[in-house]
């Protein structure tokens, strides 16, 4: 009896142990790994009766290799290597499919489907890859910047480009014979007869029997060089009739100033820079698109000066009358880089895509290769910039007459075809939703598609033919389903989540309304026991009468004040409303410790956010921390209309984006923000990076005024309420000088409402549980010591 109740205390002590409850910072903010490891990594094999995957249900240190065969559900650990053995070969196929194509080891092959023999077609300690058909059935290949043709039928490898790297050297920057040389060759002449008999013929060979030995054949073709100079070289295709191939070459930039990050918590004692990129507003690299015509061996540029708007200005500059002034004299056509051409199957026509270096236009071309010359097919133009999943990616060709491409024209990203033999451009899906990702199916009948049409915040895989019709929806789970389809497009291997449970895999045959089973399970017992939120998904208008999505997590029992917090997601352009497990799950765990604590938690996707279509995409263009801001005071207000929050107790945090917009909220929406914890913090846009910034705001010194609307460094003088920055020191993305400028203000300002704490070995996404558990720690006092005062 004795032995029977020490067992029973001590099945107690491990149920206690596993309870989390009640939430702790400590507790959220460990190793990940004890909330269970979700498996990731899926992959078919080729004969579509098994997925391999990457798991971890024992909580070991490293992810295991899996399988799990469709027959059976039931997953079991495989050797490491065992996907990339059963992994289906991506061929290349010929016309006819009766040959295939594929790179193995830095060599190209060729499999016969037929005889089912495998050949190899190079063996060289170069690698040789991107190998495709001629419609003649000889192969192309690339090696290092050339590009040679193999003929199947005699075995004859040729090489049909000659790219050197360098420059021709004029005559008179040719080495020159130093006196040294000049008396060795005197030398050599008066020792040996046979080298004055060279130098009396002109140095010819002797003929014997009619023919010169060592004379070069003068049915050899010879291939002119061409120089790339200090230029990379990219995008070198053939045309199916190797007659015309086209490369891109693109000037280095030598000119910029790019940053440094120092590293002061290093091995060596010292402190080390890490090199960082430019700022923006940076010089660019420009590029060129050339054609090489090899029946003529002639070499001509791809014309931009016949796009269609190429020297149209944007609207913004009408706002700077000097710069619309200077730059209508100047009439300049816009900067764009070329796409690599696409040809369709017979080789009759290539289209060939243009993105303006402003990110104002998106075009679509037919190039004419024989000369260069280019015509729009579609345009795409966005006095904001031009965005939008999948616009500007994954265009191809259905068949000889006609290929598909997204664009966002009604305002929602959707699915197109174009007709070039009629001119016809076809709309295949509508409404105000959008497709997320795309994939043809291998028999070019049906497109397959991710979009959220019942929700914005569930997505689902659908068919739809490619000559338009129906979309069938495929998955039923509510919530997010990532899908990976099988390689004979029968099954599906789906990663499914939902508000309150992680990602795991479940495996449907490729049918409507067939059920999705459950593969894997991978909470721990420890996570399990908390009752984890599914927040109420909740939708207000704001101030200019648009929709906007919230996650709000009511308090358990409201403290006595009836306090609030706000939290900001980062990344700007990033989803966090939806019925899918949250990418930022801390953050989620760390809102309901803080509803458990008597707060209630809004989480907005305010304008700018993924999801909701073109105007919510681009709603902060020249302004940032405009309509981005005042969506959230907007759900602070419906906050207080409907779940009774005490609008004067009301907080804010987040992280990069999100810290930038707490900053926003502390300095220039005083009125509803009593305090903030911003993280990892942009605080004066002109220090940030190019390709993100300069979409949004342009260059600085081509719109400083977006600027400086738009960077909180301006109004920090405005800083009533009770603020706590947070910043990792080796931060590569948000530099720390950002949050030091910023603090230096604070100082002459003679601000005293402000802490700083900073992360010594921290970069922008923080690793250390300490630094987690230290940094979240502060903010939650923040909170505890202001809003419930």
């Amino acid at each position: 009896m004795k032995k029977y109740l020490i067992y029973l205390l001590f099945l107690s002590s491990i149920a206690q142990a596993q309870q989390l409850a009640p939430l702790s910072v400590q507790k959220i903010m460990r190793d990940p790994k004890w909330m269970g490891v979700a498996p990731t990594n899926y992959r078919w094999s080729a004969d579509s009766k098994t997925v391999f995957f990457s798991w971890n249900p024992e909580n070991k240190e490293k992810d295991q290799s899996y399988k799990v065969s469709v027959a059976s559900n039931k997953p079991e650990i495989t050797e490491d290597n065992a996907a990339e053995k059963a992994a289906p070969i991506n061929y290349i196929y010929s016309r006819d499919k009766a040959l295939g194509l594929f790179e193995k080891g830095g060599d190209v092959y060729l499999y016969n489907f037929k005889s089912k023999k495998e050949t190899r077609l190079t063996n060289t300690v170069d690698r040789e890859n991107g190998a495709y058909f001629l419609y003649n059935n000889d192969v192309i290949y690339q090696r290092g910047d050339n590009l040679f043709q193999v003929n199947l039928q005699t075995s004859e490898n040729k090489q049909l480009t000659n790219f050197i790297k360098g420059k021709r050297l004029a005559s008179s920057e040719r080495a020159t014979t130093s006196t040294q040389d000049a008396w060795l060759k005197a030398d050599q002449t008066a020792l040996f007869d046979i080298i004055k008999k060279k130098n009396q013929t002109g140095g010819r060979a002797q003929v014997a029997g009619g023919r010169r030995f060592g004379a070069v054949d003068v049915n050899q073709k010879t291939i002119k060089p061409i120089y790339l100079e200090d230029k990379f070289l990219s995008g070198l295709v053939a045309s199916p009739d190797g007659m015309y191939i086209s490369y891109r070459l693109t000037a280095p930039i030598t000119n910029n100033h790019n940053t440094i990050v120092p590293n002061y918590v290093t091995a060596s004692g010292y402190t080390e820079d890490i090199p960082g990129r430019a700022k923006v507003g940076e010089f660019l690299n420009t590029s060129e698109s050339f054609i090489l015509n090899t029946e003529k061996d002639s070499v001509y540029s791809v014309k931009v000066a016949q796009i269609l708007g190429i020297k149209d200005l944007p609207d913004y500059v009408k706002d700077y009358p000097k710069q619309l002034e200077e730059r209508t004299k100047k009439n300049e056509d816009r900067k764009v880089t070329f796409g690599a051409p696409i040809w369709n199957e017979n080789g009759t026509t290539a289209i060939i895509t243009a993105d303006a270096q402003d990110n104002k236009d998106f075009w679509i071309l037919k190039l004419d290769a024989k000369t260069g010359s280019v015509s729009v097919l579609d345009r795409q133009r966005d006095e904001a910039w031009i965005g939008g999943p999948g616009v500007g990616r994954g265009i191809n060709w259905i068949d000889n007459n006609r290929f598909y491409f997204q664009s966002e024209a009604t305002g929602y990203s959707h699915l197109y075809t174009f007709n070039v033999a009629n001119g016809e451009k076809k709309q295949l899906t509508s409404g105000n939703w959008e497709v997320q990702r795309l994939q043809l199916s291998k028999d070019k009948t049906t497109f397959y598609i991710s979009g959220n049409k019942e929700h914005p915040g569930i997505t689902h895989f659908y068919k739809l033919s490619v000559n338009g019709g129906d979309l069938v929806q495929i998955t039923s789970m509510k919530g997010g389903n990532e899908v990976t389809l099988s390689p004979d497009e029968k099954w599906l291997a789906i990663n499914y989540s939902y508000m309150d449970k992680p990602w795991e895999l479940y495996i449907q045959p490729n049918k409507p309304g067939a059920k999705a089973v459950q593969i894997t399970k991978s909470t721990s017992a420890e996570f399990d026991s908390y009752k984890w939120r599914q927040p109420d998904l909740v939708s207000f208008k704001n101030r200019y009468g648009d929709d906007v999505y919230a996650r709000v997590y009511p308090a358990a029992n409201p403290h006595p004040n009836k306090p609030a917090v706000v939290f900001v997601h980062g990344a700007g352009y990033l989803q966090n409303v939806h019925f899918w497990w949250s990418q930022y799950f801390r953050e989620y765990m760390f809102n309901n410790m803080l509803a458990d604590n008597g707060y209630t938690v809004i989480d907005i996707d305010y304008t700018a956010s993924s999801g909701y279509g073109r105007n919510h995409r681009t709603g902060i263009y020249r302004h940032m921390g405009g309509k981005d801001l005042t969506d959230q005071v907007d759900g602070v207000k419906m906050l207080a209309e409907k779940y009774g929050v005490n609008p004067k107790n009301v907080g804010l945090y987040g992280g990069s984006y999100g810290g930038f917009i707490t900053l926003m909220g502390l300095f220039n929406a005083s009125e509803t923000f009593r305090a903030g914890a911003a993280l990892r913090s942009v605080t004066d846009w002109a220090h940030y990076n190019h390709g993100y910034t300069s979409n949004i705001l342009n260059e600085p010194f081509n719109d400083p005024e977006a600027y400086k609307k738009s960077s909180p460094i301006y109004f920090a003088d405005k800083l009533k309420g009770d603020l706590v920055m947070l910043h990792g020191m080796v931060d590569v993305n948000v530099h720390f000088q950002d949050i030091v400028r910023l603090s230096q203000r604070f100082i002459e300002l003679g601000k005293d409402n402000w802490e700083l704490a900073v992360y010594p070995v921290e970069d922008h996404g923080f690793v250390e549980p300490s630094s987690w558990t230290d940094e979240y720690k502060r903010i939650f006092k923040l909170f505890e010591t202001t809003l419930k005062k």
